[in-house]
């Protein structure tokens, strides 16, 4: 009965040795999968951001304004009071005149609130087209925020 008591008494020892090995393989296919996916992830659209608080623009000449009413028709402004309605085509061929003559001259987007946001954007694109390097959009100020004011 000595020998049965001592089987049982083997059988009940602990193995104290952990198998890494399927962990190691689990960390080399998450390493490699973040490897391959790492740089899929920098994916965007390069903006200029203002280095200062938003305020008031001070310029000396009258900024170049492409405005999108709420149907998604095109407006030029090149002189304070000139509106003129134009095509997409118009549009890119008088701001890539405009820029040729003057490449530092301000250009700003001006979208209608019920505006459809893809014609805003193509609106951008034109200006790409028409070789503008930097574009603003412009908002009107918040009302209640604004007659808050400091306290």
């Amino acid at each position: 009965m000595a020998g049965i008591s001592a089987r049982r008494h083997r059988k009940r020892k602990l193995k104290a040795e952990i198998n890494v090995v399927p962990y190691i393989d689990v960390m080399l296919v998450l390493l490699i999968i973040f490897m391959v996916t790492a740089p899929l992830l920098n994916l965007g659209v390069d903006i200029d951001l203002p280095q200062s608080n938003a305020k008031s623009i001070q310029e000396k000449k009258d900024p170049v304004i492409v405005s999108v009413d709420a149907a998604g028709n095109y407006f030029l402004t090149v002189k304070a009071g000139s509106n003129e309605a134009v095509t997409a085509e118009t549009l890119t061929a008088k701001v890539r005149g405009i820029v040729s003559q003057n490449p530092d001259v301000a250009v700003f987007v001006a979208g209608d609130a019920k505006a459809n946001y893809q014609k805003v954007m193509d609106a951008l694109v034109l200006l790409q087209g028409a070789n503008v390097k930097k574009v603003g959009l412009m908002s009107q100020p918040d009302q209640a925020t604004q007659g808050q004011g400091r306290r």
